[in-house]
């Protein structure tokens, strides 16, 4: 009777090893993700300009390279004719700063002036995002937050 306690322990363990080996290889390959996004949009005032501001966290297991970033008008080319990745390699990038274990705080900041405000179309715009972690793992989000300019 021991010897088949034994043996069913040892299969267990060969079992349970191997469901461990696979969550952690799983983890591993997991792409970057983004939590508590938001984008804010202040319109100049007088003399003042305005800003448009991106922030977010991103959790990579290998660590946060970069995260690029890029507002849209949402009655723009780009929600006829499907922004891709490709699109976002001109995108602006947001200054990460470690925020824990494979977290980055990231945040994108620039400011509006009033000749831009005018040009700029009203409405509901959205912010995408290519974000890409060390391991070069990527993961694209065509609308990662929203916002409206009034």
């Amino acid at each position: 009777m021991s010897r088949r306690i034994a043996l069913s322990a040892a299969a267990a363990i060969v079992v349970l090893g191997g469901a461990g080996a696979f969550a952690f290889a799983y983890a591993e390959d997991q792409q970057p993700a983004l939590d508590n996004s938001d984008a804010r949009y202040a319109a100049p005032d007088g003399d003042r300009d305005g800003s448009f501001t991106f922030t977010t966290e991103v959790t990579a297991s290998s660590g946060v390279k970069s995260l690029k970033v890029l507002a849209w008008p949402a009655d723009d080319t780009f929600a006829k004719d499907e922004l891709t990745e490709k699109d976002m390699a001109e995108a602006d990038s947001a200054t990460c700063k470690p925020a824990g274990d494979d977290t980055a705080r990231c945040t994108y900041k620039i400011p509006v002036t009033a000749a831009e405000a005018a040009e700029s179309p009203r409405g509901p715009w959205h912010v995408a995002t290519l974000t890409t972690a060390k391991d070069g793992t990527t993961t694209f989000d065509k609308k990662a937050a929203s916002f409206t300019i009034g």
